[in-house]
């Protein structure tokens, strides 16, 4: 496997578990210290945080962390309104589509 799929293969895994992990943090948060869905998104990101230092190791800090938490983000608003009832409006979506861009202006420029 190239350099560059092995890269989105781990971005991905990583926004995925990024996003699991503040979806079950909002789901713990206000029913005590110590829940399930709190410790679910704490091992989470703790399995995030390992891959994302496979990603350091092979990719510059500036170009992985503005992919990663830009997809994050967007993947976070997307599954807090489809999962969590938060509601999305038009100023939100044009701020997506703004980190879309922003993603993609960071991206063009590496050959991953």
């Amino acid at each position: 496997m190239n350099a560059g799929t092995w890269f989105w293969l781990l971005t991905t895994a990583i926004v995925a578990l990024n996003t699991i992990a503040q979806s079950l943090l909002k789901m713990g948060a206000g029913k005590g210290l110590i829940n399930a869905p709190l410790a679910g998104g704490i091992v989470a990101y703790g399995l995030s945080t390992l891959l994302y230092v496979l990603v350091l190791g092979r990719h510059s800090l500036s170009f992985a962390y503005p992919v990663i938490i830009g997809a994050t983000a967007i993947a976070t608003c997307v599954v807090s309104g489809r999962f969590l009832g938060e509601r999305l409006g038009g100023v939100q979506w044009m701020g997506i589509a703004l980190i879309v861009a922003g993603i993609a202006c960071v991206a063009r420029g590496r050959g991953v």
